[in-house]
């Protein structure tokens, strides 16, 4: 079942410019000039019940703003869209009440309050039913292991005890769809773990519909099937992460550690060197030929460990970004 579908939506922006220095400051309180900057183009997109889809893309690609139109937050400049059979920037109720949104560091919990006190606020702006409140806030509570915190004030938890709390709160009245923006960000890699854990167990569970935004590719690899990349507020890319790796990075990345040196070796004739260590060598190879080529290598070197890996996804992001998929995208 369809939960959320988008058809050529835009959004432009009109962006006051001028020169620097003091005259241009005061030209321009007589006529300021502008320009417009279309930071949506055109964007399809639909998405499935249960889904967890990866939105990625550079600084200003446009994920942001897609999805503050998605939640009602902008009006778009022209196109459609529907969630849960809602138009989003009507901003109903009932649609209001079944979504929610967790944007980085932005914090929707009491700053000078211990953080259950904004779990039940929040409950009662919701008006969720008391006995279905207290069950989901007890498994979230175990799920989130934030039984030692729950009664400190919200300045005194480190960062990664406040991203557990905003998560938290976020899904107190177990939204259908959940946008999710960078939801990782500044957090270390045990706590950045715990988060992805937790997001994979919440969808498992309520089989709930999120939209993930992350520069940190671990985030999309654990969490994500299918990927939407776009730039310059147009989609590239949407589909799965083998798919796109396939299209842009279709070779193998071979390493090997040698149990001696091996001078005079001519490693280029199996494939592209991109490093070389003492007694490692890392290579690419294409991936028709991965077989034939790693054979040779294990039956011509005194080779102590070798690992045949696919390219890194953010090397085959940066790829798009740099020169697109191809026609057909």
């Amino acid at each position: 079942m369809t939960q959320i579908e988008v058809q050529e939506l835009c959004k432009t922006f009109r962006v006051a410019e001028r020169e620097g220095g003091f005259t241009a400051a005061l030209a321009s309180l007589l006529r300021r000039r502008y320009r417009e900057v279309r930071a949506v183009d055109k964007v399809d997109l639909t998405i499935a019940a249960g889904e967890v889809v990866g939105f990625l893309g550079p600084n200003g690609a446009g994920k942001t703003t897609t999805l503050k139109m998605l939640t009602g937050l902008l009006h778009p400049t022209s196109g459609r869209a529907t969630v849960l059979g809602h138009v989003p920037w009507k901003r109903a109720p009932d649609y209001l009440r079944r979504i929610s949104m967790v944007m980085g560091q932005r914090s929707q919990t009491e700053w000078d309050l211990p953080a259950i006190d904004s779990f039940h606020l929040h409950l009662a702006v919701y008006g969720v039913d008391k006995t279905q409140g207290r069950q989901t806030l007890d498994e979230l509570i175990e799920l989130l292991a934030l039984a030692d915190i729950l009664k400190k004030p919200v300045r005194t938890l480190s960062l990664g005890e406040r991203m557990k709390c905003e998560l938290c709160i976020s899904l107190l009245h177990r939204p259908a769809v959940l946008f999710l923006d960078e939801p990782t960000l500044g957090l270390d890699v045990t706590m950045q773990a715990r988060i992805r854990q937790f997001i994979t167990e919440y969808n498992h569970r309520h089989g709930a519909t999120i939209i993930l935004t992350s520069h940190y590719m671990a985030d999309v690899t654990a969490l994500c099937k299918r990927i939407v990349v776009i730039d310059h507020g147009r989609i590239l890319f949407d589909g799965a992460i083998a798919d796109l790796t396939a299209r842009m990075a279709p070779f193998k990345v071979v390493a090997i550690d040698l149990t001696r040196d091996v001078d005079g070796y001519d490693f280029e004739r199996a494939g592209q060197v991109i490093a070389r260590e003492e007694r490692k060598v890392t290579l690419r190879v294409p991936k028709e030929d991965t077989a034939e080529v790693t054979g040779r290598l294990l039956a011509d070197l005194p080779v102590l460990d070798l690992t045949v890996q696919d390219p890194p996804i953010e090397d085959v992001i940066r790829r798009v970004f740099a020169g697109g998929v191809g026609d057909g995208a």
